[in-house]
């Protein structure tokens, strides 16, 4: 089991197929920040109010140097539906092997009804432009985090 991620320490590699078929890694993200948000299924209500959300803000993003990926394990090819339904304009990873989940600690054992399974945290992490996470927030509510998370880049 890998010790769990901190502020401060280096942010785990990825290299991800996205929503437009193309890929994604954060060694080619140098020099911007990074929000790697992780979120449970596309098309889900959290969800998609949380991808609408950075998606309307994403000029202010992209004024700060920053970059947003959403990930899930939903495949490429639902990614793109989802992006198509919605109009979204962030990066949507798929994470079918949940290797990069895993890697974030995103995948954790969730409890519903008494039932227990395995499913992910939403969850998301600033990464600054030399790859150090500079900000996590564990089991995010959607209402209001996308400023949350606009506040804290500009903090940097």
């Amino acid at each position: 089991m890998a010790k769990p991620l901190e502020e401060g320490s280096k942010a785990p590699a990825f290299n991800l197929p996205t929503d437009t078929g193309e890929k994604i890694a954060l060694k080619d993200l140098k020099g911007q920040n990074v929000v790697l948000y992780f979120y449970p299924k596309d098309d889900t209500p959290g969800c998609t109010k949380e991808a609408i959300g950075f998606t309307e803000k994403l000029k202010d993003f992209k004024k700060l140097e920053t970059v947003v990926v959403g990930v899930s394990k939903d495949t490429v090819a639902k990614h793109g539906k989802f992006r198509d339904k919605h109009n979204l304009k962030i990066v949507l990873g798929s994470d079918a092997e949940s290797d990069v989940v895993e890697r974030y600690g995103a995948w954790v054992e969730k409890n519903m009804y008494g039932r227990k399974y395995m499913g992910i945290d939403r969850s998301t992490f600033l990464i600054d432009g030399s790859g150090k996470i500079r900000k996590i927030w564990r089991k995010v509510k959607v209402a209001g985090h996308v400023d949350t998370v606009l506040g804290a880049i500009k903090e940097l």
